[in-house]
């Protein structure tokens, strides 16, 4: 990918109206790729406002509309995933995730694409509450909790069997937590960081995630592109931190007393099934859910050690990606 022109192949790039996509649109164009992104028309387009390249409406669950999206592409970055630990019917999860990464991978095949980076998740991998886990700690659908993370690893085995029997040329790309600007549903780690920030977060259970700025992400999928092995998984990670520390980061940026009441699981699970009932009648989104809960068992650490040593993957401190995600917050209006 080099400078480009209007006789230049596009990049292709899925989800550039949420977090991560639109952060990898940017810095695709930023190198001088002709980036052409894929946004359905219900998507929110406070991240395509300046978006760098072509829009094109489109459903990923189309096979037709996927298929004309990638004329004269020649590099694809498959980002889009529904991105839910909760929803009235969690099977939609998964066959939204699995339909959806099978329709871009045929799309692309036919189209003749170069190469790809396919977005996956730490969600794929078993964590290892001793020590940050790595790759190595591939999971099998029935291993993982909840509709989510079942869906990821679904879709991240199709992907690799399609590598391994019919020669697709993709790199695939493990984000831990990413945090940052643009977050603007937010995320599930972003809603924490909002509640957090406006004080609403009196109390925390003992668990542990990898924190990541979005945009060391971002620049870690162009590096996956740049050097990564065909069908190889990399984590995209940051720095492992504890999430009573990571409340007691956000209240000293925002000048708040820090939580100190932490709290069992075990207590908790009849307000989750509550959120998720009231969620049902209401259409929310319950900030508390028993999936949620459940992986808050184990800390979510996990080292980017292949990444770093095979193509220089690099992330900033995860304070700075902290600082950054609460100013934009602010910016937005969602922080007080």
């Amino acid at each position: 990918m080099g400078q480009s022109d209007a006789s230049s192949p596009f990049v292709l790039v899925t989800g550039v109206s949420g977090f991560v996509g639109s952060a990898v649109a940017r810095s695709l164009a930023a190198r001088g790729a002709r980036v052409r992104g894929l946004v359905r028309e219900s998507s929110p387009r406070a991240n395509l406002t300046d978006f760098p390249g072509e829009l094109v409406e489109g459903d990923l669950r189309d096979a037709e509309g996927v298929a004309r999206a990638m004329t004269g592409v020649r590099h694809l970055f498959h980002v889009a995933a529904d991105y839910r630990l909760w929803a009235p019917d969690p099977e939609e999860i998964v066959r939204n995730n699995a339909t959806t990464t099978r329709i871009v991978m045929e799309a692309a095949l036919a189209a003749q694409v170069e190469r790809i980076v396919y977005t996956s998740s730490v969600a794929t991998l078993i964590p290892c509450d001793s020590e940050p886990a790595d790759e190595s700690r591939a999971a099998a659908p029935d291993q993982v909790v909840g509709a989510y993370k079942r869906s990821k690893v679904v879709a991240e085995r199709l992907v690799e069997d399609m590598v391994a029997a019919r020669g697709l040329p993709a790199v695939i790309v493990q984000p831990t937590t990413p945090i940052g600007p643009r977050d603007v549903r937010p995320t599930p780690t972003g809603r924490i960081i909002v509640e957090a920030a406006n004080g609403r977060m009196p109390a925390f259970v003992d668990s542990g995630l990898n924190l990541v700025h979005v945009d060391d992400v971002a620049a870690g999928h162009l590096l996956a592109y740049d050097k990564g092995r065909i069908g190889e998984r990399y984590i995209l990670g940051g720095r492992d931190v504890m999430l009573g520390d990571m409340l007691a980061e956000i209240a000293a940026i925002v000048g708040r007393k820090a939580p100190v009441i932490r709290i069992p699981r075990a207590p908790l699970f009849p307000f989750a099934w509550m959120n998720e009932q009231i969620a049902r009648v209401t259409g929310g989104d319950p900030f508390l859910n028993m999936d949620s809960l459940k992986m808050a068992k184990h800390r979510m650490f996990f080292t980017s050690a292949k990444a770093e040593a095979e193509f220089g993957y690099r992330a900033r401190p995860h304070s700075e990606a902290l600082a950054d995600a609460i100013a934009w917050f602010r910016d937005a209006g969602m922080v007080r």
